[in-house]
């Protein structure tokens, strides 16, 4: 219960710290029911292929916060070579280089560099890495379609307008 009240009392830090210099393009606050589950938007990079999207996601924290990293799930859809279909990430400073200084605001704007700058040679997406290699211009044409797709409001109206077709990623 200990490490409980102290990865809590970690958070309300981390969401004081956020909500007082946010960086841009960043948001987050945790859910009203449970500090430790946060919803997070992440607004793509300027030019970049992901310009002008918007992009949900949510941490979810344990008791081990700030030792342990949140996991970190894109609930947008997104077509990256670090992303994985679910929305997981492939990104190292949520696994082997992690590290208790990082807070919300730092992970955060790792996902959004990550957005910038693909690693290719550690993919999450094969179709996504490939295409990033090979045919930049049909991996822009792909990801500038997650873009339109995460102006939609919720998880169901992406659905509904994909079809259900994992393709139209």
């Amino acid at each position: 219960m200990l490490q409980s009240t102290a990865a809590k009392r970690r958070l309300i830090r981390d969401f004081k710290r956020l909500t007082s210099d946010a960086p841009i393009g960043i948001s987050g606050s945790p859910n009203p029911d449970n500090i430790m589950v946060w919803n997070a938007v992440i607004f793509g990079p300027p030019d970049t292929p992901f310009e002008d999207g918007s992009f949900r996601l949510t941490l979810t924290f344990s008791d081990s916060y700030p030792n342990k990293p949140p996991t970190v799930r894109f609930i947008s859809k997104m077509f990256h070579p670090n992303i994985y279909a679910n929305g997981e990430l492939c990104l190292d400073i949520l696994q082997n280089r992690w590290s208790p200084t990082y807070d919300v605001a730092a992970i955060l704007t790792s996902v959004q560099s990550l957005l910038n700058d693909p690693n290719p040679a550690s993919p999450a997406n094969v179709d996504a890495a490939q295409l990033f290699k090979e045919n930049i211009k049909e991996y822009e044409r792909r990801v500038k379609k997650t873009v339109e797709l995460s102006w939609l409001d919720n998880t169901d109206d992406l659905e509904e307008a994909t079809g259900g077709d994992e393709d139209a990623s």
